[in-house]
């Protein structure tokens, strides 16, 4: 009984063996039996992503080695794909700082490549075709718990990446624009990706010019040849390559105004960190304040105002071959600088293309403007202090006169009309004037900082120049007619003006206790009449060569411009302290005349302030004003 027991068991298990297929006769068909009825790992069934992937003449067994017979255990060993791809295996040891091996985190093959689905990189849908890299990098590169677990720096690496001038490049079908592995591939293969830190990186410091050479070829020999290049194969850290510059995943097109590396931000936002860098300029012995005293010449204003014609720091330096000014080849040296400086300014002298561009910060440059602007911030000082001096003094005594009553007539339509444009340009002009030269301020910043609204003030700033001028010309027109000339024959100082000037000052200490009788205008009036004349022509003037750059570099000598740009700021500072403390009192804080004098929009002023202020106007004196009361008072 027991032999016939084991025969039978014998002869059932060698039915099973004879029923099951051998490995060499297991067929793919036979495979699909089963795993068709399951979606793929990529939304499709095996059998449609085994027609088109690369190893579609394969056998499922030529991976999955350990199977020998159906029905196979659930559980199987992962495919080696290093079986077939000796090589790739044998490069493929790190994966930037990991170590193939050590980390259940690093990329498989089918990580990049895929499982059933793997086509070659040519095909438009292959997960390491240029359109899908990006795709493909990111599943591990924003994944959130990944650059969490291993320190990524740049967790919105591909996102940044896709919005570069290289994304879009790529993502748009440019198959040679550069991607994740043309940057991060070492050696020239993707399977020798390594971190930054290793010298053999393609990303190591020292590296990128290369990496960055394999297509820009021409650049990357000028780097080499410059003084940064120099730096770099000396082995210097803080020696700046592509990367500093350009930035890394973001780079953009050097057109957009964004990029770093744009006419209207490469001085401040790519070559300042390195060129203001109090530890660098002691290193290298760089002159300090060379972004300061670009900023406050006439290249930098220009700048600042919007226009990227104007020179900046690659105009003259170059972009990529910088070389010292010591070298005869570079575009800086004293013999170069004429045919440098010629590419903006045609005909430009040897002597002026010579002149300083970097000096001691400020907005002087040249020793005639040095001088100049030494002499303006000594009248300044002067001015504006017996300015508010006088008024403190007088401020004591208009206390005790506030007195408001009937109106008398002050200016007629016409002239208001003039005041009120003189005021609104005035007003413009300033704003916008110093918005330029302190643009980083947050009030300069809330006005014309948003994206493309700086240009803006520029226009602003010259619209109302221009209304500012048409202003002049028609007070000069008025000056013409009947009215005008008897303005202009009582405005004219005399010298009774510097007797009443002591007289009031006396009067306001308590030393006299009888005011100086004034006419029409008194010597304060008259002051800032004439001031505003003054500086009406130093402001036109100096803006008018300003404006109109070239024609100057033409006509006048090295400095020039330097000196049009003190007389054009310092003024302006003198103006509008002027307005603020002298007219701004005379008219709207005096308590005499507080809360304002109403004149600048009606025309009339309280009839018995002008009485007080204008005792000897010859039109109060022939009762002219009493006839021009308004409701019939007397």
């Amino acid at each position: 009984m027991r032999s016939i027991k084991y025969g039978v068991l014998l002869f059932l298990a060698v039915l099973a063996v004879l029923a099951a297929p051998a490995v060499g006769q297991i067929k793919n068909s036979d495979c699909l039996e089963c795993h068709d009825k399951a979606a793929d790992e990529i939304g499709g069934q095996y059998d449609s992503a085994l027609t088109r992937s690369i190893h579609k003449d394969m056998a499922c067994v030529d991976c999955h080695k350990n199977i020998t017979q159906l029905p196979h255990d659930e559980k199987q060993p992962k495919v080696n794909c290093g079986d077939c791809h000796t090589e790739e295996a044998k490069i493929y040891t790190w994966h930037g700082r990991l170590e193939v091996g050590k980390d259940d985190d690093l990329p498989k093959c089918a990580s990049c490549h895929g499982k059933h689905d793997i086509l070659p990189h040519g095909d438009r849908d292959s997960r390491i075709n240029p359109v899908h890299m990006p795709e493909t990098c990111g599943r591990c590169h924003e994944n959130l718990d990944l650059t969490k677990k291993h320190e990524l720096l740049y967790g919105k690496a591909v996102q940044v990446y896709e919005s570069s001038v290289h994304g879009k490049a790529a993502l748009g079908g440019v198959y040679t624009a550069a991607t994740c592995i043309d940057c991060h591939s070492t050696g020239g293969t993707a399977h020798r990706i390594l971190g930054p830190g290793n010298p053999e990186s393609s990303i190591n410091h020292f590296n990128i010019p290369k990496t960055c050479g394999k297509c820009h070829h021409n650049v990357e020999n000028d780097f080499w040849d410059g003084i940064h290049g120099r730096l770099v194969q000396r082995g210097e850290t803080d020696s700046p390559v592509c990367t500093n510059c350009h930035g890394e995943h973001g780079i953009i097109s050097p057109k957009d105004p964004r990029s770093p590396v744009s006419s209207a931000r490469v001085a401040e936002a790519t070559c300042a960190p390195c060129h203001e860098s109090a530890f660098l300029n002691e290193k290298y012995g760089i002159p300090t304040g060379r972004l300061k005293s670009w900023v406050d010449s006439y290249h930098g204003l220009k700048s600042k105002a919007g226009d990227i014609t104007v020179a900046n720091c690659p105009s003259c330096h170059g972009a990529h071959r910088i070389l010292p000014h010591t070298d005869p080849t570079s575009s800086i040296y004293p013999a170069n600088l004429q045919k440098t400086c010629g590419n903006c300014h045609p005909g430009i002298s040897a002597a002026m293309a010579n002149a300083p561009i970097h000096d001691t910060p400020g907005v002087s440059h040249t020793p005639i403007a040095r001088v100049i602007s030494n002499i303006y911030v000594v009248v300044i000082f002067l001015t504006i202090g017996v300015m508010v001096l006088h008024w403190l003094i007088d401020l004591r005594k208009q206390i005790q006169l506030v007195n408001l009553k009937k109106q008398a007539p002050r200016m007629n339509f016409n002239e208001v009309w003039q005041h009120t444009f003189l005021m609104i340009t005035f007003a413009v002009l300033a704003i916008t004037g110093f918005s330029l030269r302190f643009s980083e301020a947050f009030w300069v910043q809330w006005l014309f900082g948003w994206e493309g609204g700086f240009p803006l003030r520029g226009i602003i700033h010259r619209v109302a120049a221009v209304l500012f001028v048409l202003t002049a010309f028609w007070h000069v027109f008025y000056l013409t007619t009947e009215r005008g000339g008897r303005f202009l024959k009582d405005i004219f100082p005399r010298p009774s003006d510097a007797s009443q000037f002591l007289q009031m000052i006396r009067y306001n200490l308590g030393l006299s206790s009888e005011k100086p009788r004034f006419g029409r205008f008194a010597y304060v009036e008259k002051m800032e009449y004439w001031a505003l004349v003054w500086g009406t022509l130093i402001m036109v003037v100096s803006g008018f060569f300003l404006w109109f750059n070239n024609i100057a570099v033409m006509l006048f000598p090295k400095g020039f411009l330097d000196v049009m740009v003190v007389f054009h700021y310092y003024e302006a500072w003198l103006a509008i302290l002027s307005i603020l403390i002298w007219h701004m009192y005379s008219t709207v804080f005096s308590p005499g005349v507080y809360p304002m004098n109403p004149s600048w929009y009606t025309g009339k002023m309280p009839y018995e302030v002008y009485r007080h202020e204008h005792p000897d106007d010859p039109a109060l004196l022939d009762g002219a004003a009493d006839t021009t009361l308004e409701d019939g008072e007397k």
